[in-house]
């Protein structure tokens, strides 16, 4: 018997296992429920988080006699909030004697309309200019600048370091492997993790706020970068070198100008992970537009949150379509050969520079091209218009929006989480392990117990089931859309074209956005929380899902299709078993971007880890616990990747089983 038929005998009884210990884990909790669940209260304390609390406090007291920050750490938080607050002295914060910034409204928009013009085309400039000139009428000037400086300065930053290093992983295959499990960590970890670790090195402000934006920020202008470089053509590398190139000049004029495009893609990544993050970083104090989500959250102030998360959205949608247009324009010119000659371009940078110049001179010496007009602020009409429009959906909706909540919570979530939390923690390790096994395999059941035993380590056992029951859920909402939408869109172009820009603008919105419509809907419960991860993880599984059933190969579709399968029987028969890799990657990374979205959750009351770890920033004495509260976001996320990743290689290993076999029986 051949190793794959042995395989093929063992999966039918791998899944009979799995319910063997699903079905002894809950005969455990039905004889055994409430005892040792390990609860802890809201404001108690376990010695770890006591020692952690005194350990911060220690290293706060050392911080202006230590070496390590005195000579180290305390210049890298110098630099870069004199970074910040120099962009900021720019063009959002009075500077230099001067009861306003340097370029005022006018001066700032006409600059952005510019650089539009000059690396995109004259649509996206005019987009621009209406989209800065949107953040005067919403009433939200500085704080969009704000929020721009903080991004700028993070995105500079990333791409200093980003860039190098891209290139270096490009050409470099050693280096490459060395910096791809750094990167993986970096994009796995939950975005508010290390909020709190940064805060005790760099204080509360712009500069833990840059960092930790640098941090999302830079691992896909590394990624991308490398692919660019790894992708040039041996042909045109071999022309270069048979013409005497060295090493060195074959970058600089054939690899780099080659990757230009690809390279401008990955700014364009690294801006909107900039931005987004800039954004959640108002959680460590960072100024801008997110200061203003959060205390709108914190106050269940719907239309103030709506006005902000709009121009947020608005930011998004800017900076995307300016980076877009750029890559294109750069493909297009490399394909033509120079759209433009020397001359013509630089008139045209001189002359769209000498209009910039005009602007930005009347708003740095006329008041009223420097303060955005207060008649022109419609913001409070928006405010008061999203407020109306949430009373009504929740004096007219109430009751398909309670029943849907209703239906979820209780069919879902109830049980998964009076399963998790009223088992003994030893049955739920003895269980997970043994899923992790039956799923993955043996390296997988040992990070599952190495994880479990981290939480309870931590203290945070009870909160950390509850914050998986919420992610489990959520991913479970997510793969049914996933699978829904993916298989439309991988079966029907027109559905593709409908559906891709819509997920397309979902992922490149801030997570705090999400959170403004679905609390109108829902109001301050977990289950906004869940949708809200929901709404966020979607997305990237649709795309997975679509792009497995995509690859199906159109030979074994067809003979299905001759042999009179029926549409539900190709999909559920054919097309769903050939792309299960496909929809295991794509369980896999929807339930790390809802992990991602917990922290989130916790300000609208999902509670739980999401909460503690809020509740460090803003309680000194629970400092200690929310650092332990990250770290047991971490040790999920690392347990939840790693049973995934298994999951996913065994689908694959089963698939390419299926080929085998089906090649061997023709």
């Amino acid at each position: 018997m051949t190793a794959v038929s042995v395989a093929a005998a063992k999966a039918p009884a791998r899944r009979h296992l799995l319910l063997v210990v699903l079905a002894a884990w809950v005969l455990g909790w039905v004889v055994l429920r409430g005892r040792d669940t390990l609860a802890l209260g809201g404001a108690e304390l376990t010695p770890l988080h006591t020692a952690l609390g005194e350990g911060m406090d220690a290293v706060d007291d050392s911080r202006n006699s230590n070496p390590f920050f005195l000579y180290f750490v305390n210049y890298i938080r110098l630099f870069i909030d004199e970074a910040v607050t120099f962009v900021q002295a720019l063009i959002s914060q009075p500077s230099f004697g001067r009861p306003v910034p340097v370029l005022g409204w006018l001066g700032v928009t006409g600059l952005a309309a510019g650089i539009a013009l000059l690396y995109g085309n004259r649509r996206v400039a005019l987009l621009t200019a209406a989209g800065f000139l949107s953040f005067g009428v919403l009433g939200l000037w500085q704080e969009s600048m704000d929020t721009l400086a903080l991004t700028l300065t993070a995105v500079a930053l990333s791409l200093a370091v980003g860039i190098p290093l891209g290139v270096w992983a490009g050409l470099s295959d050693r280096f490459n492997r060395l910096v791809t499990p750094v990167l993986d960590f970096m994009q796995t970890m939950p975005t508010f993790v290390y909020l709190a670790p940064l805060t005790l090195f760099f204080l509360i402000g712009p500069a833990s706020a840059t960092v930790a934006t640098m941090i999302y920020a830079i691992p896909p202008a590394i990624r991308i970068t490398a692919h660019g470089i790894r992708h040039v053509s041996h042909e045109t590398l071999e022309a270069g070198a048979s013409l005497g190139a060295t090493a060195a000049q074959s970058l600089r004029h054939v690899r780099l100008p080659m990757a230009k495009q690809t390279i401008i893609v990955g700014v364009n990544q690294t801006i909107m992970a900039a931005l987004s993050m800039a954004t959640i970083a108002a959680l460590i104090d960072a100024p801008g537009l997110g200061q203003t989500v959060l205390k709108a959250l914190q106050t269940l102030d719907v239309g103030t949150a709506f006005n902000a998360g709009l121009a947020i959205v608005i930011m998004a949608v800017v900076l995307d379509r300016v980076t877009s247009a750029a890559s294109r324009r750069v493909e297009a010119e490399r394909r033509a050969g120079r759209l433009r000659s020397p001359r013509g371009r630089r008139l045209e940078v001189a002359g769209v520079l000498g209009v910039a110049g005009v602007l930005g001179y009347l708003s740095y010496t006329y008041v009223w091209a420097a303060e955005f007009p207060a008649e022109a602020n419609l913001g409070s009409y928006v405010r008061r218009a999203a407020d109306a429009a949430s009373v009504w959906v929740q004096d007219n909706l109430a009751a398909y929006t309670d029943a849907v909540k209703n239906l979820l919570t209780n069919a879902l979530l109830n049980p998964f989480e009076a399963l998790l939390t009223g088992s003994p923690w030893w049955l739920v390790a003895a269980a997970a392990v043994a899923v992790a096994l039956l799923v993955g395999n043996v390296r997988a059941a040992v990070v599952t117990a190495a994880g479990l035993a981290a939480l309870v380590l931590l203290g945070l056992w009870q909160d950390s089931m509850v914050t998986l029951a919420s992610t489990l859920v959520a991913t479970v909402l997510v793969m049914i859309l996933g699978v829904v939408a993916g298989v439309w869109m991988g079966r029907s172009d027109r559905a593709d074209t409908v559906l891709r820009p819509v997920l397309d603008a979902g992922q490149t919105m801030p997570a705090f956005v999400y959170l403004v419509p679905i609390l109108g809907l829902f109001g301050p419960t977990r289950f906004t929380a869940i949708i809200a991860a929901v709404v966020f993880a979607a997305p990237v599984a649709i795309k997975l899902v679509a792009e497995g059933i995509r690859g199906v190969s159109a030979t074994t579709v067809e003979a299905a299709t001759s042999a009179g399968a029926s549409t539900w029987q190709l999909i559920s028969k054919v097309q769903l078993p050939m792309a299960r890799s496909a929809v295991t990657l794509a369980a896999s990374q929807g339930l790390i971007y809802v992990l991602s979205m917990v922290v989130v959750g916790g300000l609208v009351g999902a509670g739980a880890l999401g909460y503690d770890v809020v509740a460090g920033f803003s309680q000194h004495q629970l400092r200690g616990k929310g650092l332990a509260a990250g770290l047991a976001i971490v040790v999920l996320g690392i347990v939840l990747d790693r049973v995934m990743r298994a999951a996913t290689q065994r689908a694959d290993a089963a698939s390419h089983g299926g080929a085998h076999r089906t090649s061997h029986r023709n």
